[in-house]
């Protein structure tokens, strides 16, 4: 782990195969001042299931898709597409996400990660030092020092579950930590990126790249 510069933006969406969707707006977005199509064109805003990233697509036509709902983004296994038609090769940034969007993406970073519980059990179990001063379990929301030293020593028998973590640290709720880490990171809030890439514009930042590395560790695709 260490700095490296983040991924272009086509490969970026293209390494999403499911999203789940955070607005639907079947009269398009009429304030989208860079794509005239999207301002009269059945239009969805996303974020990826996988790598968190914010995606905008186009539905099938005739197609509606529900806020909340998981669909199939997949560059590569396109035929599987039910309901997607075109999506857009370049991530949106969170300031291009309608308020609807804004306002679901926690709930729907949430579900992502529930779905995700053995890549961040794994976070918890594995999470090394960034600096001498600095561990990473400390850039999760909620986690100081104390705790830190808590889960470094629980997890000498490696956490199998949230609710493992949560018996045994008495944190209330991982999942609901990891989610408002995530967030920030979407945001492009953060200097130090733990999980994902930085939002295409932020410079100078530490990437981290637990996400990419636990998915290697797994063999996740």
């Amino acid at each position: 782990m260490g700095i490296r510069g983040p991924s272009s933006g086509e490969k970026r969406v293209t390494r999403e195969d499911f999203a789940i969707v955070l607005d639907f707006m079947p009269g398009g977005n009429p304030l989208d001042a860079h794509h005239p199509s999207h301002k009269n064109k059945p239009l969805a805003q996303a974020v990826g299931c996988t790598h968190f990233t914010l995606i905008e697509f186009h539905p099938k036509p005739g197609v509606a898709v529900s806020q909340g709902e998981k669909v199939c983004v997949s560059f590569k296994f396109r035929e599987l597409r039910d309901k997607v038609g075109y999506v857009w090769g370049e991530p949106i940034l969170y300031n291009e996400l309608t308020t609807v969007a804004k306002s679901y993406l926690p709930e729907a970073v949430k579900a992502a990660v529930k779905d995700l519980e053995k890549v961040f059990i794994m976070f918890f179990n594995i999470a090394a030092p960034v600096t001498i001063k600095l561990h990473s379990l400390e850039l999760i929301p909620g986690i100081g020092k104390k705790t830190m030293w808590i889960i470094l020593e629980e997890r000498k028998k490696p956490f199998e579950s949230f609710q493992d973590i949560q018996n045994r640290i008495k944190i209330p709720d991982p999942a609901a930590l990891i989610t408002e880490r995530l967030v920030r990171e979407i945001k492009g809030e953060e200097r130090i990126y733990l999980f994902i890439d930085p939002p295409l514009g932020v410079k100078d930042a530490i990437i981290l790249g637990y996400l990419h590395r636990i998915y290697n560790m797994l063999g996740y695709g």
